[in-house]
């Protein structure tokens, strides 16, 4: 998978944990957090699931959470 395709599935697979954690929260009335939706999507995806690998860099986890919080603050969808 490239990495144009790879983002992409990522985005879309955050943007499904938002909504459904969103719409949970909104129904109890209890709060989350953006580690809440990261949980989400890590728990969704395939075992076999690419992680970056370069040393030093971003964790998977530190992604989505950038993804989550753009998507909930609008970000991502600016331009």
């Amino acid at each position: 998978m490239d990495l144009q395709t790879l983002a992409a599935d990522l985005i879309t697979r955050t943007e499904k944990a938002v909504e459904q954690v969103a719409g949970l929260s909104a129904h109890t009335g209890i709060t989350f957090k953006v580690t809440d939706v990261v949980d989400a999507v890590e728990r969704d995806l395939p075992a076999d699931y690419p992680a970056p690998t370069a040393e030093g860099a971003l964790t998977r986890r530190d992604v989505i959470a950038s993804m989550a919080e753009d998507i909930l603050t609008g970000a991502i969808y600016a331009d």
